[in-house]
């Protein structure tokens, strides 16, 4: 029941994070992506202090969590700054479709580079990133399938969400998920607000007319989604993590659709359909288990 309960967080994180590509899309009109990515992952900090004060305990314990956490939120957070900014600065120049086919192809990558650090990758695990690749492709590829320079940082930026992946399966079985999720909020934001401070202008009414999107991509995407996924990962193997993961571009489209007007044509349908046969395949194997 644990793996199932991970699975259902790890959906809903993928969810929140789908409807957030139009939320990004809509921000960038008004404001550079550090200055976006700075102000939306301080808002996340921002939406967990009530959690950590709400399970505060004073205890040396508490002390250790605390000294723990903070080296595992700086490395996770520094990966999630590099992440996020290639993400961003990438979607200026490539289509939503492009950016979010590419930025999955982490569910490739993470089983990968899970063979170099000695984790078992299942016949049912590769089946499923097959499907989930195919499904991805018809999904998103409308156009010509080169390598621009939006794509470019975006397949850069999978690299590092891998890398991200791979970093919360470690640790959110060894720090304490809340600590360690604030730590890297602060972390990916200060990193973010420095860099836009050197390299963008920052105007308030700007900020203002970017609110809605900010206040979205802060406290559900930021907030919420990250400690789903930190949450998730306790009992969910990283590349079944990745899969599940990577349907947050079925929800991409789903909230293009309702929210910008884009329409689903039978392509997408198909590519739907194919990334939740290879999100299905891929934890059978975990059902059976836990059944």
């Amino acid at each position: 029941m644990s793996v199932l309960k991970s699975n259902l967080l790890l959906l809903l994180a993928a969810a929140i994070w789908g409807f957030a590509f139009v939320a990004q899309r809509v921000g960038m009109e008004h404001v550079g992506p550090f200055t976006f990515n700075g102000l939306r992952f301080m808002l996340g900090s921002l939406s967990l202090i009530p959690l950590i004060l709400y399970y505060r305990v004073d205890s040396r314990p508490m002390r250790r969590e605390w000294k723990n956490a903070v080296p595992a939120g700086l490395l996770a957070g520094t990966v999630l700054f590099i992440g996020a900014s290639l993400q961003q600065i990438g979607l200026i120049y490539t289509t939503a479709g492009k950016a979010a086919f590419v930025t999955c192809l982490y569910i490739v990558l993470v089983p990968l580079l899970g063979i170099f650090l000695r984790q078992s990758v299942g016949k049912g695990t590769w089946l499923g990133c097959i499907l989930a690749i195919a499904g991805l492709y018809f999904l998103c590829i409308k156009e010509s399938a080169s390598i621009q320079t939006g794509d470019l940082l975006e397949l850069i930026g999978a690299l590092f969400w891998s890398f991200h992946i791979l970093i919360i399966g470690y640790f959110s079985r060894r720090v304490d998920i809340l600590k360690l999720s604030i730590m890297q909020f602060v972390t990916c934001s200060v990193l973010s607000l420095i860099t836009a401070v050197i390299t963008e202008t920052i105007i308030i009414a700007d900020i203002i007319n970017a609110a809605v999107p900010i206040l979205y991509g802060g406290i559900c995407s930021v907030g919420i989604a990250f400690t789903l996924q930190a949450a998730g990962q306790k009992h969910a193997p990283p590349a079944h993590a990745a899969i599940i993961l990577s349907m947050e571009t079925v929800f991409a489209v789903i909230g293009g659709f309702l929210i910008l007007g884009e329409q689903i044509e039978g392509q997408e349908m198909i590519g739907c359909a194919l990334m939740l046969a290879g999100m299905l395949i891929s934890q059978l194997q975990s059902l059976r288990t836990t059944a």
